[in-house]
């Protein structure tokens, strides 16, 4: 079995929903060496989030950051944790509700991806800087 593992730094995103497979193919392309196996991203950071969902139409997105804000808003007086900001306790329970990893299969070295299927880095926060992924690859 072959494992391979690398941390990706990502560029700072604004607050929303971003498709990121592109970046994550390309920073490890020993995924083409396995034929049969899997792929485990998992994002350093509690308050961002990654998913799969929809590659094709950026509507979906944006739909997804107005129901996650409507879900879970701001300036809530329950919230104690409020040193950060506004969106920081938002944006935790934000990215415990979409959590810190995603796999997705391999088969003949690409990502086994549905057909409108896309990795989402899934930022909460208003002003975050580049977040920190591990990429691990395993396999035959």
């Amino acid at each position: 079995m072959k494992f391979y593992q690398k941390e990706l730094q990502l560029k700072p995103y604004p607050r929303g929903f971003h498709l990121i497979t592109d970046a994550i193919e390309k920073s490890l392309p020993e995924i083409n060496q396995i034929r049969i196996g899997q792929l485990q991203v998992f994002i350093k950071h509690t308050s961002a989030s990654l998913s799969l969902n929809e590659n094709a139409d950026a509507t979906v997105r944006s739909d997804f950051e107005s129901h996650f804000n409507m879900m879970v808003p701001e300036n809530r007086s329950y919230y104690k944790h409020t040193f950060e900001g506004p969106d920081d306790m938002p944006a935790h329970i934000k990215a415990s509700l979409l959590g810190a990893s995603v796999q997705i299969p391999i088969t003949n070295g690409k990502l086994n991806l549905g057909i409108w299927q896309g990795i989402y880095l899934c930022e909460h926060r208003n002003h975050a800087s580049g977040r920190q992924l591990v990429l691990t690859a395993f396999g035959n």
